[in-house]
């Protein structure tokens, strides 16, 4: 496939962007593109709308928070609950054996246990999940890991548009990093994962689309798996396209599955990154156990968005 106009320097961010997109019809289910033959490629102008390259701490700029905001109609609506509360900081529904803390969170606690899962050097943010310390189990609801999410639902959202992060994926069983959307109204779905790492694979990733019937109720997942072998120690770029006819999936800029848009793509969306530990359901991850490392740490060099140009 031939790669974006800004390919040749990865570690810039610029302004405006071209990228390469697939021209004829998508289908209703995503399809791979393989090679640069798949399909006919055309062209997309964006202009940048949020970008952080990590020289500062996440949650001094304002652009993030490091919990789910709430009022989410998941298959479990937990997030109401308070700053006392782990319903605001995992999904107990996925088997997930982390919760996600910043330094004012206190748990069982009134007052915080100063835990800061986000550290920063030379433009590098690491949300680093460690175990547990006995001694904060029982405040943290006895979960097996700290660890850390960051959301924009509270400071961005954006209908259309290409969003995308420069990353490595961490390894480990148990390890569960994740660069993903979420629609602004607090509905589920739609979902958008651009990158959901497997941590018991290494260099195995997936891209997944999930949408909900209104006819039915049910809700429909489309999605692939891609090998990228150095994914653990070298940093890429992994993006989607939101165009109002298609989503597109990319790695290194370079279009990789795409799909119609489906149904209930109205609101716009907000964007989530955080790292996870344990799964009962995604394939890959399972449950932490002796085998996984003690810490482990999601390197983010930079996340940005692009609305379309008309």
């Amino acid at each position: 496939m031939t790669p974006a106009c800004a390919q040749d320097d990865l570690q810039t961010t610029p302004t405006r962007l071209t990228l390469q997109v697939t021209a004829d019809p998508p289908g209703e289910r995503c399809r791979r593109l393989e090679t640069s033959d798949a399909a006919p490629l055309g062209s997309v102008s964006l202009h940048r709308t949020f970008h952080d390259d990590f020289d500062t701490h996440p949650l001094v700029n304002g652009k993030w928070v490091p919990h789910y905001a709430g009022g989410a109609a998941w298959p479990e609506a937990r997030y109401w609950g308070g700053d006392g509360s782990d319903f605001k900081r995992k999904t107990s529904y996925n088997g997930e054996q982390q919760i996600y803390v910043d330094p004012r969170y206190g748990g069982r606690s009134i007052t915080p246990l100063g835990l800061d899962p986000f550290k920063i050097q030379d433009g590098i943010l690491s949300i680093v999940a460690s175990r547990t310390p006995a001694a904060l189990k029982t405040l943290l609801f006895d979960n097996e890991y700290v660890s850390g999410i960051l959301t924009t639902q509270s400071s961005f959202a954006q209908k259309y548009g290409y969003f995308e992060i420069r990353a490595k994926i961490p390894v480990g069983t148990g390890v569960w990093p994740a660069f993903w959307m979420l629609a602004n109204d607090g509905g589920w779905p739609p979902e958008i994962d651009v990158m959901e790492g497997r941590g018991g694979r290494p260099g195995d990733l997936v891209m997944t689309t999930h949408w909900r019937i209104p006819a039915t109720g049910k809700v429909e997942s489309c999605g692939f798996d891609f090998r990228v072998p150095d994914a653990p120690g070298q940093f890429h770029d992994y993006g989607v396209l939101w165009a109002p006819d298609r989503l597109v999936y990319f790695i290194d800029r370079k279009p990789v599955t795409d799909a119609r848009v489906p149904v209930g793509f109205e609101d716009p969306m907000y964007m989530i990154v955080n790292l996870a530990m344990g799964s009962k359901f995604f394939g890959g991850v399972g449950v932490v156990d002796a085998e996984t490392p003690v810490t482990v740490a999601f390197e983010i060099d930079r996340i940005s968005a692009y609305q379309i140009d008309p």
